[in-house]
């Protein structure tokens, strides 16, 4: 089954983030369930970041203390211009699962990409352009009608100004309502959940309306601070907010690279006493814009995290990419 399931290479076919020249910018790297692999590391201090207007270049530098260039490192993460960029995931049936998303709950077809002699298709859909929007990529490997979503992942956010509209919009195509509109305990807004034709939860927040809809990917963790630490150490997102739950028995965490009501965020569970999960088969990784694929490895690899893909170039196009897993096995 894991040879059957392809990498998207058109996942690293981006629009231009900034006015550089496309070869001093090293676009992205990903975040999702995958292989672990490990590396060991040697930490050579051979780069320095030098600004050039808006660009940053990497240029070879003298000896430096490994302590210094460690430092240098982790102080860059949190200067690097960051933004999550899409979320790719497996589904039975594109066709289907295009019809729902655009009918039911407002998308739009960004692009397709048929792949036959890898044997897989995708498409990527959302509520905006990419070069601007946080969005979905859908892969589908032919043959292939079910995956395992398994206990893991948890849901999409989308933030919406009528989710009752939505909710019955759902309901009259025939899909699965999870929670029917009600307020959150305890709290002030008002959510629903449902479910996708693969069985992806979504949930609903009503609120004003967004410049990034597709608002949240929550997944589930073992040990949260071990988790938010890595996220702001290696990947550079913020800690927004947190929120224990007793009585659910659960902690939540927010992270990302902006506000909540204007960016899409990462939120992280952890429910008292669950350490592991099983992640099954069909959610992939996340997404997110770099200007240097080499030390955002670096970082990870000092973040204690575990490279997956070396960074380096996509064989054919301009992307360079590099990949990891996080402490839980999410892959980025």
């Amino acid at each position: 089954m894991a040879s059957s399931i392809r990498p998207s290479l058109s996942s690293f076919m981006l629009p231009s983030l900034s006015s550089c020249n496309p070869s001093q910018r090293l676009s992205l790297f990903h975040l999702g369930s995958g292989v672990r692999q490990y590396h060991n590391f040697g930490l050579k201090a051979s780069r320095l970041l030098r600004h050039d207007g808006s660009c940053m270049k990497v240029m070879a530098s003298g000896n430096l203390s490994p302590v210094a260039t460690q430092e240098s490192v982790l102080d860059w993460v949190k200067q690097d211009k960051r933004r999550m960029l899409h979320v790719v995931y497996r589904v039975g049936d594109l066709d289907k699962t295009i019809k729902f998303y655009t009918e039911c709950l407002g998308m739009k077809v960004l692009r397709k990409r048929d792949m036959p002699e890898e044997r897989y298709t995708n498409a990527f859909l959302g509520y905006g352009p990419e070069d601007a929007h946080f969005v979905i990529e859908l892969t589908y490997n032919y043959g292939i009608d079910k995956y395992d979503i398994g206990t893991g992942f948890g849901h999409f956010g989308i933030a919406i100004d009528d989710i009752s509209r939505i909710v019955e919009i759902v309901r009259a195509k025939g899909g699965k309502i999870i929670r029917e509109p009600a307020p959150v305990k305890g709290g002030s807004s008002t959510i629903a959940v449902i479910e996708d034709p693969d069985g992806y939860e979504f949930e609903l927040s009503e609120r004003a309306p967004s410049p990034e809809p597709l608002c949240q990917v929550m997944l589930r963790v073992g040990d949260l601070d071990r988790s938010v630490k890595f996220y702001e150490k290696a990947l550079g997102m913020q800690l927004l907010r947190t929120r224990d739950n007793p009585e659910s028995k659960c902690t939540i965490a927010m992270l990302g690279y902006g506000p909540e009501e204007k960016s899409t965020v990462l939120e992280l569970t952890y429910n008292y006493g669950v350490t592991e999960y099983d992640k099954g088969d069909a959610y992939a990784q996340i997404a997110i814009g770099t200007d240097d694929v080499y030390k955002t490895a670096e970082a990870i690899k000092l973040a204690g995290g575990k490279i997956t893909r070396e960074p380096g170039p996509v064989p054919g196009i301009k992307t360079k990419i590099t990949s990891c897993v996080d402490p839980d096995g999410w892959k980025t």
